[in-house]
């Protein structure tokens, strides 16, 4: 999904194919160990298990996926930008690549708002604290984005615009299929998979913040460690991917027409697109600030026995 909104300006970003096998490799080996061991700690080691344990599960099942396609863009970029695995598997890991942001994003969103419901509403989440509705909500997350992959991908073969010796994937699309599903789908996932969410955390999380902030405990301090890290990972990762996948957009319907912005359009999409890939491998943090740190000890073998989750969400603080 990259590229200018005019071929004639030619784009160019050197500095890419350092860039991405450099950041991938790094967030494939650290996002590996940090979210297989989070399944681990998760599935096997928490109980009872509560509705934030469930969403944290499926953000790392999400992470697992999205890790399992970086061998594939790895050696894309080193091979130059040159795609050899054919054009289904083309789709299918640019879909899954992609498509992974806002998953990542719509259970950030899920923790955020059962965060909320738990500190602000304690009442009511007490109520809602089973782990049906949270299961039901995980299902139906995916089973939007299925149903978005299906329908993107069940429309045909992309055409890309790739250079005589290239073979471009997920990226140089044609004014063709900017006009037909391309921009359709783009918008759409701005709006409903990044601004919404995007609003629901920062008018959700600082009411967290200020209502655990009055409590004053050990608890109540490690929550905040979960607020300020889920905030560093959207400010980080999301947000400026976001901020220039806007001018992307702009610039692909003709909104932005000056070819002087087409380069540094281009370039800060390439950095943005390497620091998105970020959050596998920064989401790890997040689940440790959600356990005890005894759960976690499976590394260092100093815990024999399983215990209880103590932390902020096993307790639903």
């Amino acid at each position: 999904m990259n590229n200018s909104g005019n071929n004639s300006c030619n784009p160019t970003a050197d500095f890419q194919i350092y860039l991405f096998p450099v950041v991938y490799c790094l967030v494939l080996v650290l996002g590996l160990v940090g979210n297989v061991g989070a399944l681990y700690v998760f599935i096997f080691r928490i109980t009872p298990r509560t509705s934030s344990n469930v969403y944290v599960i499926n953000l790392a099942l999400a992470d697992t996926v999205f890790l399992c396609t970086l061998p594939f863009r790895i050696h894309y970029h080193l091979n130059g930008n040159d795609w050899i695995f054919g054009k289904v598997a083309c789709q299918v890991t640019g879909t899954l690549f992609f498509t992974n942001i806002y998953i990542s994003i719509a259970f950030l969103t899920c923790i955020c708002i059962d965060r909320y419901i738990a500190t602000v509403h304690p009442h009511t989440y007490l109520r809602l604290r089973n782990t049906r509705c949270s299961l039901v909500v995980s299902l139906a997350v995916w089973l939007v984005a299925v149903v978005a992959m299906l329908a993107f991908n069940l429309a045909g073969p992309l055409d890309s615009l790739g250079g005589e010796r290239s073979r471009s994937c997920f990226e140089n699309f044609s004014e063709h299929e900017w006009a037909t599903r391309m921009m359709a789908y783009n918008v759409c996932a701005l709006v409903f998979g990044s601004l919404v969410p995007f609003a629901i955390i920062m008018v959700c999380y600082p009411l967290v913040a200020r209502r655990i902030a009055r409590i004053r405990t050990g608890t109540s301090r490690r929550a905040l460690r979960v607020i300020y890290a889920i905030l560093a990972i959207t400010v980080v990762c999301f947000l400026p991917y976001h901020v220039v996948h806007l001018l992307h957009l702009l610039m692909r319907g003709h909104v932005i027409q000056l070819c002087v912005y087409a380069n540094p359009i281009y370039k800060a999409r390439r950095v943005t697109m390497a620091l998105v890939s970020l959050n596998s491998c920064l989401d790890p943090v997040l689940y440790y600030f959600t356990t005890s740190h005894c759960k976690w000890s499976f590394f260092r073998r100093f815990c024999p026995k399983r215990t209880r989750g103590v932390y902020t969400i096993s307790k639903g603080i």
